[in-house]
């Protein structure tokens, strides 16, 4: 598989898994709470604000891909991997193996994407 096939499809996987989770959140938040906490409205207002980053990512991904606009699309390929890198702390937070490696593993693979479709274009 080419680069660059391999990146996009690492892409759009990884933005669809955020925007999941953000939707998940937002529709019925004890899906990913750990089971100690109890739901209410300040955490239904932080995943919206989680759907408001990432419906917008997916969303610009996927035109990004299909346009051909390429620097936008490394562009948020770099972003996408950051937030997967990021939302792992999360995990770490909550001391939940599953939500840190999960998103540490998927962070790594669109790093690793990404540098494989830099040193191809060098």
């Amino acid at each position: 598989m080419k680069a660059l096939t391999f990146l996009k499809v690492i892409t759009v996987l990884n933005v669809l898994i955020s925007t999941g989770f953000s939707v998940a959140g937002m529709l019925s938040p004890f899906l990913i709470l750990p089971a100690n906490i109890t739901t209410d409205k300040a955490i239904t207002v932080f995943a919206l604000y989680a759907g408001a980053r990432t419906i917008p990512i997916v969303t610009l991904t996927i035109i990004s891909v299909f346009s051909k606009h390429w620097n936008a699309f490394i562009t948020l390929a770099v972003l996408a991997g950051a937030m997967q890198f990021l939302d792992g702390f999360v995990g770490i937070y909550q001391q939940d193996l599953s939500k840190a490696a999960g998103p540490f593993i998927v962070a790594t693979i669109q790093f690793v994407a990404i540098y494989l479709v830099v040193r191809n274009n060098d």
